[in-house]
C-alpha cells in the first residue's frame, strides 16, 4: 500500500514556518490523494535512538561483513528498526528550517541512524556507493530566517538544501520536489514570500500521487 511520511525536523509546533507549509501540502495532498495513507515521524518525540560509539562500532561491522555483538547487535536492532519505519513509505515530505547555516542536529541524527550498508546503500569496491531507496520520491521544505539567495556572507550560507538533497540522492531517491521559503524578516517580502511558498506546496501535492 501506498503510504506518504511527513518526517518534521522543525520543535517549533505551531510557530514554525517549516511545519505551516508543510500542513499546506498535507491538506492538499490528502484531498488530492485520499486513498494514500498519510504518516508523521516528529523527530523531536523522544523515539529516535542516539548515534554513538555502539552504533558506529555496528556499523563498521556490518560494513566489513562481521556481525555485531552486545551493546553494538542492540544499537544495530534500533538502526534497523528505525530504517523499518522510515522504508515503508514510498513518498516523503521533509519540513527542515535552517540552523546555523545547516540542517538541525536531529535530522542529521536521523540520517545517520538510518544511512546503513545493506539498508540506505551498497558499496563496491570499485563502484562505489549505490543508492538503495530507489523507486521512491520525496518533497522537502527549507526555511530560513536570515539567509536568501543573493544577499550578501552577512545574512549567512546555505549548507541545508545542497546537503540534504545531495543526501536523498545519495540514497537512490532521484525525484525530488523543493519548497524554498527563505524571506528577510525584517522586511514586508515576508508576507508575500510566504503566500507564493505555501502555494508551491499546495501545486506540489497536486502531482505528488
Amino acid at each position: 500500500m501506498t503510504k506518504l511520511l511527513h518526517i518534521s525536523a522543525s520543535p517549533r509546533g505551531e510557530q514554525s514556518e517549516s511545519l505551516a507549509i508543510a500542513a499546506s501540502f498535507l491538506d492538499t495532498f490528502r484531498a488530492e490523494h485520499p486513498d494514500i495513507a498519510v504518516e508523521t515521524y516528529d523527530l523531536w518525540d523522544g523515539t529516535l535512538p542516539a548515534f554513538g560509539p555502539d552504533a558506529a562500532a555496528a556499523k563498521m561491522a556490518i560494513f566489513t561483513g562481521e556481525q555485531p555483538q552486545g551493546a553494538a547487535a542492540e544499537a544495530w536492532q534500533s538502526a534497523v528498526d528505525t530504517f523499518h519505519r522510515f522504508d515503508a513509505a514510498d513518498r516523503y515530505l521533509f519540513s527542515v528550517p535552517m540552523w546555523n547555516a545547516g540542517v538541525p542536529y536531529v535530522l542529521k541524527q536521523f540520517i545517520d541512524v538510518v544511512s546503513q550498508p545493506g539498508l540506505v546503500f551498497g558499496f563496491d569496491p570499485e563502484q562505489g556507493y549505490t543508492g538503495l531507496l530507489t523507486g521512491k520520491r520525496a518533497a522537502v521544505v527549507y526555511t530560513s530566517a536570515v539567509y536568501g539567495p543573493g544577499r550578501g556572507p552577512a545574512f549567512g550560507a546555505d549548507f541545508q538544501a545542497p546537503f540534504f538533497t545531495d543526501w536523498l540522492r545519495w540514497a537512490g531517491v532521484a525525484d525530488v520536489g523543493e519548497v524554498h521559503f527563505r524571506p528577510n524578516l525584517a522586511t514586508a517580502d515576508a508576507a508575500t514570500a510566504r503566500r507564493l511558498a505555501h502555494e508551491q506546496a499546495r501545486d506540489l501535492a497536486k502531482r505528488f500521487a
